[in-house]
């Protein structure tokens, strides 16, 4: 399994819950040289790809969605690829692995207006077995669940960062709803109903 850092995952994670999984904008603490040393390590490791567009819109900084732009001016955009998409635990929609609006550059309308009021349903995926992910549905839908510590010691992953799949992966990807209650002697204990 792919080791990355906490930043690392937080990108990841967020590009796999846009639907057309660009990378940006990034989180507002990250710019500069750090946003461009994260991207770096990112783009070797091709867990993201480079993606040139046909139109000449121009990297904008406030807008933080365009990359750069290439000798010719075209907007190169970030996507996360199929690869990026396994480091965390999510299995690309289709099996196939075109990037999606790839020759479509963001648009800076959605991104300054809130969302529409009647947002679609989650769309079910399956997730693959042996991952993560999967072990971390296992946990939860025990019959005796799973506390965030005992999540951590079998995944590795961060506390926040299994609270962000149980939001992230779990209920806005596969729609599954995640439930808590506080045991006495364990603490608070979170589970899935049973399939």
């Amino acid at each position: 399994m792919t080791k990355l850092s906490d930043t690392q995952l937080v990108i990841l994670s967020a590009a796999a819950q846009r639907e057309d999984r660009n990378v940006l904008p990034l989180p507002g603490s990250l710019r500069g040289g750090a946003a461009a040393k994260v991207v770096s390590a990112l783009l070797s490791r091709a867990l993201i790809a480079e993606t040139t567009s046909d139109t000449q819109t121009k990297a904008d900084a406030a807008l933080n969605r365009i990359w750069r732009n290439d000798a010719d001016g075209r907007a190169i955009l970030l996507h996360i690829t199929d690869a990026g998409l396994a480091a965390i635990g999510v299995e690309p929609e289709g099996g196939d692995s075109e990037l999606t609006g790839a020759d479509e550059v963001p648009s800076t309308e959605a991104s300054q207006h809130a969302p529409a009021e009647t947002d679609p349903a989650p769309k079910a995926r399956t997730p693959r077995t042996g991952t993560k992910q999967a072990k971390l549905i296992e946990m939860l839908r025990a019959e005796s669940g799973a506390t965030i510590d005992e999540i951590v010691a079998a995944t590795g992953w961060q506390p926040h960062t299994v609270r962000g799949a149980f939001a992230g992966a779990l209920k806005k990807k596969l729609g599954l709803e995640v439930t808590s209650e506080k045991v006495e002697g364990r603490g608070r204990v979170y589970k899935l109903p049973a399939a």
